[in-house]
């Protein structure tokens, strides 16, 4: 049967819900065109194993939707996926209409941690772009943040997008958050996999998913290339996604003062005891989960805060 032409789980404001146009894309975006062919079906499709493939719709997606002129990102680094990345940033927005009479904040005057931003930045372009929001990027990799830095030169962004490096592989807050700023959200999409050895079954897992033999992309079979890509430590962390997840929050105490909404992604809804025993060792006084769909692909967010809703209004 022929797949239903609108992605009905993504958020309402995503403008991603109908399917690719790759016509519109390809207008946007000539260097898409080599990439699209016509799939069992007779739609306009790409071969989403092709990592170069996916790469050229990211760049297409970015410059039709969000006036991204330059966008790319240097090899085996993470390709994320635009529409659940956009997904994050829209709760986030409903997030803070909760105490803004139902409106939307938007303008530079929120400001958003992105926490391991990455070498591709989506999150801060799509959160510019649709809201106005100042972002503050951090990552522990050198060579992320630097092309990071060459995205927000090329685009004019610089007013509206900072970098910061962590510099300390133990930290995630410290470090990075100056003692007296103050931020309305943190956002983060944690290291899923607790090792090398299960981010690599993970990929191959993915590949056989998209019915592919990592083999044929090269001769190590052990270290097979996934078409989103990822460095280690976009993949994984010693304990994985709770591991850090339960460290951010420990953090966040520290910084209860200084942010409306710590939020974070959780891939694992096996995870979520875990994190939630967290929050309660910390006494955060609101917790949330807000639950997230792309296809098949299920995911929530988890959003606490330590200030009562009088002092969200104020911070």
């Amino acid at each position: 049967m022929k797949p239903d032409n609108t992605k009905s789980e993504l958020h309402a404001r995503n403008r991603h819900r109908a399917r690719y146009d790759f016509e519109q894309l390809i207008q946007a975006s000539s260097a898409l065109a080599p990439y699209v062919k016509h799939n069992e079906y007779g739609d306009a499709s790409i071969d989403f194993s092709n990592a170069e493939a996916v790469k050229t719709l990211n760049q297409a997606l970015l410059k039709q939707f969000y006036d991204v002129s330059y966008w790319d990102i240097p090899q085996q680094f993470l390709c994320p996926p635009i529409p659940g990345r956009a997904d994050y940033l829209h709760y986030l927005a409903d997030l803070l209409s909760e105490t803004n009479a139902g409106v939307i904040p938007r303008g530079p005057s929120v400001r958003v941690l992105d926490i391991g931003v990455g070498a591709n930045m989506v999150y801060p372009l799509i959160g510019t772009r649709e809201y106005g929001w100042q972002f503050v990027g951090a990552d522990i990799d050198v060579k992320a943040l630097t092309n990071a830095q060459l995205i927000i030169k090329a685009n004019a962004l610089s007013n509206v997008i900072q970098l910061r490096l962590q510099t300390s592989p133990l930290s995630i807050l410290t470090g990075v958050v100056s003692q007296g700023e103050t931020f309305t959200l943190t956002m983060c999409n944690p290291p899923f996999h607790g090792s090398l050895e299960e981010a690599q079954a993970g990929t191959q897992r993915k590949w056989r998913g998209l019915g592919k033999n990592s083999a044929k992309r090269g001769s190590n079979n052990k270290s097979p290339v996934l078409n989103f890509g990822g460095q280690n430590a976009e993949l994984y962390c010693e304990g994985g996604e709770q591991a850090f997840v339960t460290a951010m929050v420990r953090e966040s105490k520290q910084y209860a003062t200084q942010c409306v909404w710590f939020t974070t992604l959780i891939s694992k809804a096996a995870n979520l005891p875990g994190v939630y025993s967290a929050l309660r060792k910390v006494n955060a006084l609101e917790v949330k989960t807000i639950e997230m769909a792309q296809g098949q692909k299920k995911s929530r967010i988890v959003a606490w805060t330590f200030l009562d809703k009088s002092q969200r209004r104020t911070l």
